[in-house]
């Protein structure tokens, strides 16, 4: 695999820092190639004799995976942990479970750690710090011989520090070492150009007991505080529409890219399987579920990516670091409303390939912090462009879509199930008292993917517990 200029640019300059310093921070827009950088980094680390092993930190299994086979690519080592290899590609999830024979390698060997999408790690000092964070305080930081933080989002949504990061003042903003941003990803044909389409409607009605209220906008809706945004991503004809949208256009962009495929990101398990069913009666679609709850979610992953299936629905699996470089379109239907987050999900589609069509769409409802965040990556590209376009919801004859999608959209208050209510709930144990459609687990799982995109990811220790022991003795 040939580097690009910025991947050759950034190594050098690590090299160098690594002269005085011994860690590096670099942030590079979703989609530009950090993990090939990264392995490329730690091969010519070890080839020069500077370090004697390699352990990465990720935020999934999908992702540890995929560092794991470019660093044996790389390196032409191995990283299972066993004899004679190099290191192991690993969780963060994985560090609570890694006992002190684990942190003594720190101690007797020269070891280079890769932490990618470091902004899930927070902490200046341990009291501050969240679990991984402390981890890294207490058993990496100033133990290990050489240090690389990734990240793609240089923020937290909780506003914490990001662990191992300096900041500049007065600003408080991050101080990188290394920068690659979207617009110069565009300009080197890196990334694809994004476009983002929001989805609104001008004939919205909300039925309270004998009293309807007209709206001509989401965001008039919202603004009452009436309807909580959930109800909007749930509501069958909003999503009949978005969807049928996006099946369009992911079909135009196959008759040149026969593999391309689309991403569908859900609020909850039961949310993406009213999403697959709608797809499955109304553009008789098939398509792929992919949740937190699954046993082996990194191979349906894995299997997707090779596969020439349309669509994938996730629950918190695909929106960071997942490398399937066929996605071309991706739907925002979750309730998870945080920039990172947002520009995560575009992310997965704007990786450059060598098909023919490189168009990269993302649909979204006309929700006004989703548009803020919308007109924002417009401001990173390098010219002027129409990155955001509007559609409503009306009846188009060409579209190829059910007729019972009409450009009226209600929502039933005086029916409204005590799970509409339980959204508009703020603490867990009124719903788990009032509410007894739900378990507490279920409730808890719906509340983990509410409250923030570094406790979502949180989730992904629900998995099963992979064999995370390095083989400590046989590293000796």
């Amino acid at each position: 695999m040939k580097l690009r200029q910025w991947q050759n640019e950034c190594i050098t300059l690590a090299l160098n820092e690594y002269q005085n310093n011994n860690h590096f921070l670099v942030l590079a827009t979703p989609g530009s190639g950090k993990t090939l950088m990264a392995s490329e980094l730690a091969n010519q680390l070890l080839k020069n004799n500077l370090i004697d092993l390699i352990i990465c930190f990720s935020p999934s299994s999908i992702v540890s995976q995929d560092f794991s086979e470019v660093l044996q690519l790389k390196t032409q080592e191995r990283f299972d942990g066993l004899i004679g290899a190099k290191g192991k590609s690993l969780t963060y999830q994985s560090m609570q479970y890694l006992d002190a024979n684990f942190w003594q390698l720190f101690h007797q060997y020269r070891i280079f750690v890769i932490f990618d999408e470091i902004h899930h790690c927070a902490g200046s000092n341990i009291d501050n710090a969240n679990a991984w964070g402390e981890q890294i305080i207490l058993n990496i930081q100033n133990k290990a011989k050489y240090t690389l933080a990734l990240t793609g989002t240089p923020w937290r949504s909780d506003t914490a520090p990001i662990v191992l990061s300096n900041y500049s003042h007065p600003s408080n903003k991050i101080s990188c070492n290394y920068v690659y941003g979207l617009s110069e990803a565009i300009k080197d044909n890196v990334c694809r150009i994004p476009q983002i389409t929001a989805i609104d409607n001008d004939n919205i009605s909300v039925i309270d007991n004998e009293e309807t209220k007209t709206f001509s906008s989401f965001k008039c809706l919202l603004s009452e505080s009436i309807i909580p945004y959930q109800e909007i991503i749930e509501n069958e004809k909003v999503i009949k529409y978005i969807i049928s949208s996006a099946q369009k256009k992911l079909n135009a962009i196959r008759e040149e890219n026969t593999g391309a495929a689309g991403l569908i990101i859900a609020s909850s398990v039961e949310h993406a399987q009213q999403i697959s069913r709608l797809m499955k009666e109304y553009l008789n679609e098939e398509s792929i579920i992919v949740t937190y709850k699954e046993n082996e979610p990194t191979s349906i992953i894995q299997q997707f990516r090779n596969a020439k299936t349309k669509w994938i629905i996730s629950v918190g699996m695909i929106s960071e670091g997942t490398n399937i470089p066929r996605l071309q379109i991706c739907c925002h239907l979750t309730n998870i409303k945080t920039e990172m987050h947002f520009r995560q999900i575009l992310g997965r589609i704007l990786r450059m390939t060598n098909s023919k069509n490189q168009e990269a769409i993302m649909y979204m409802p006309a929700e006004p912090k989703l548009l803020e965040y919308a007109y924002r990556v417009k401001q990173d590209l390098p010219f002027e462009a129409d990155v955001v376009k509007f559609e409503k919801m009306e009846k188009n004859n060409q579209n190829d879509i059910d007729e019972s999608i009409a450009n009226t959209v209600t929502f039933n208050r005086t029916q409204a199930s005590p799970k509409q209510l339980y959204f508009e709930l703020s603490e867990l144990d009124d719903v788990v008292k009032d509410a007894d459609f739900h378990s507490k687990e279920q409730i808890m799982d719906e509340q983990f993917l509410i409250n923030s995109y570094e406790k979502m990811v949180n989730i992904f220790g629900k998995f099963k517990q992979e064999s995370i022991a390095l083989g400590l003795s046989d590293l000796r």
